[in-house]
């Protein structure tokens, strides 16, 4: 790979442009290809490292899934044909190496970045944060989300999180899944569950127990566009400073830019670039720079190419300070 120069890493290649689920699917095999393109035309190939995909051992998936639903996952991998869930998410033969592959860069990202080799890193296809422990959900075979947190706590020992997610979906199988942990700091700006898929999100729900008040929803009526977004930022950035965090992962959905099929919200990519611009500049105050960016949904490849080179940008940019 040669000698690395810079301060944040992308993760790029075939074993996570697999991860998809035909072309007649929203999920379909181009994202990947088309951020590439995006970010090699911009030339932020000169201002990050590239790195190949890893994958990861059954052992680390089921730090946050259950053995059983994994051993389904493999079993449908094999098949290739049915359903991990109520219809959204179809098995596809090689799915459990794909979705192994999305965790493995993740995990690996983790390494790098607790290890003081990068600042930051952004994967593409990643950010899959519908999945529930044990069962798959929106697209999302295993929550790479979810096995991030219980792998820093894990391998890393680091306890205090800050999970912060714009895509319009909100991200419920991470909610959920740490509803009750008061070490999760969750922030997360979508439309509003009234109107799209999963439904959830209310401003209400704050977290369980003694995690009462470490989760903040800002649920977003359609057609919300950047004015609506940097007002509700600001919020964010008061709700994380409040908190100790060592970590910061990003999850920037594309699909809150304008003109998703299959969403209703009117963001720009400026909205995205100042999320990592400013978590950057955050994670500097609070927990030694370290971001993890992961890409999450969109489905407007227009959309995917412009939020997504707009996030590395930022994050190139603010590690290099």
């Amino acid at each position: 790979m040669g000698q690395r120069h810079h301060h944040c890493c992308v993760y790029l290649g075939e074993a996570l442009a697999r991860y998809g689920f035909g072309n007649d699917h929203p999920f379909g095999p181009m994202r990947h290809h088309v951020f590439e393109q995006a970010f090699r035309n911009k030339t932020l190939d000169k201002k990050v490292d590239i790195l190949p995909p890893k994958s990861v051992d059954q052992s680390v998936i089921e730090l946050f899934h259950s053995h059983d639903y994994v051993e389904k996952v493999k079993q449908l991998s094999k098949a290739g044909t049915g359903f991990l869930d109520n219809g959204d998410t179809p098995a596809f033969k090689g799915m459990f190496e794909a979705a192994s592959s999305v965790v493995g860069s993740v995990c690996d990202a983790i390494d790098r970045i607790v290890n003081n080799e990068y600042k930051h890193a952004f994967i593409p296809i990643a950010g899959l944060h519908h999945a529930r422990r044990d069962v798959a959900a929106g697209f999302c075979v295993f929550n790479d989300c979810g096995v991030a947190i219980e792998y820093l706590r894990h391998k890393h020992r680091i306890q205090h999180i800050a999970y912060i997610d714009i895509d319009a979906h909100h991200g419920d199988g991470v909610f959920y899944s740490f509803e009750a942990d008061p070490d999760l700091i969750f922030a997360d700006i979508h439309e509003d569950g009234r109107f799209l898929y999963p439904g959830t999100g209310a401003k209400t729900e704050t977290g369980k127990g003694e995690a009462k008040a470490t989760k903040l929803n800002i649920p977003m009526l359609p057609e919300s566009g950047d004015k609506d977004f940097f007002r509700v930022w600001e919020s964010v950035e008061k709700f994380l400073l409040a908190h100790d965090v060592d970590f910061i992962i990003l999850q920037c959905g594309a699909d809150s830019i304008k003109g998703d099929p299959i969403t209703h919200m009117a963001f720009s990519e400026k909205a995205h670039a100042h999320a990592a611009a400013r978590l950057s500049v955050l994670a500097n105050k609070m927990c030694r720079g370290r971001v993890l960016a992961v890409g999450g949904g969109g489905y407007n490849h227009v959309n995917i190419a412009r939020a997504w080179t707009a996030v590395v940008e930022s994050l190139a940019d603010v590690s290099a300070i």
